[in-house]
């Protein structure tokens, strides 16, 4: 494994294994290798993250479709080089983002990493550290009240002892299990997070419609 240029004392983040772990797999498959992320491969995620971090203005367009074209040119401009030589980028952090970098890529860079896992056969949940469940869990709460506004509906969610209320209201809909599991789910991964739900069937039915794709 090359080794990450990110300084300490962020090398041991979340974030950082995470992008190590991701960059780790992607050289061990094909470019072409599916992913969860819709129709992309292992080299379109891996572009869509260099593009992300390395030029957010042209990223917008991922999430805005007036912009689009704007980002579908800088992936472009990528798409020429090998899988290889992309990783080696991506697994290297720019100075200007290492210091942030544990607190705004950990969940981007977990979901990530699961895409292309468990976009491949055999694969098996993993378990994590009370710490990195404890940064999942706080990313989960996050995302999930943006669905919660999306569905218009009373959710929460449980992993064992942990319960977030993300909107309140009469008979809400709570999602449960492991931490990791119930970010996926909320992440818009909802083909592979084994989670589980209680509720109203149509305010279920709500929120598995609208779950939240990073």
């Amino acid at each position: 494994m090359l080794t990450s240029l990110v300084p300490r004392p962020f090398a041991r983040s979340l974030a950082a294994r995470e992008r190590d772990a991701l960059c780790d797999l992607a050289l061990t498959l094909d470019a072409t290798a599916p992913t969860l992320c819709g129709g992309w491969s292992v080299k379109d995620l891996v572009i869509h993250l260099l593009v992300r971090e390395r030029k957010p203005a042209a990223s917008i367009g991922t999430f805005v479709p007036a912009l689009a074209a704007r980002t579908s040119r800088a992936s472009a401009a990528l798409a020429s080089r090998d899988l290889a030589s992309l990783v080696t980028q991506l697994r290297t952090v720019p100075l200007p983002l290492a210091v942030v970098d544990p607190l705004l890529n950990g969940m981007e860079m977990f979901v990530h990493h699961e895409d292309v896992r468990r976009a491949q056969p055999g694969w098996t949940a993993r378990v994590l550290s009370g710490g990195d469940e404890r940064h999942l869990w706080l990313a989960a709460a996050t995302v999930g009240r943006m669905q919660a506004r999306r569905a218009g509906v009373p959710l929460a969610i449980r992993s064992g002892a942990r319960h977030s209320v993300l909107r309140r209201g009469d008979d809400p809909v709570v999602v449960s299990g492991p931490v990791p599991e119930v970010l996926l789910f909320l992440a818009g991964r909802s083909s592979v997070a084994e989670v589980s739900f209680d509720g109203p069937a149509e305010g279920v039915a709500r929120v598995r419609g609208t779950a939240l794709p990073i």
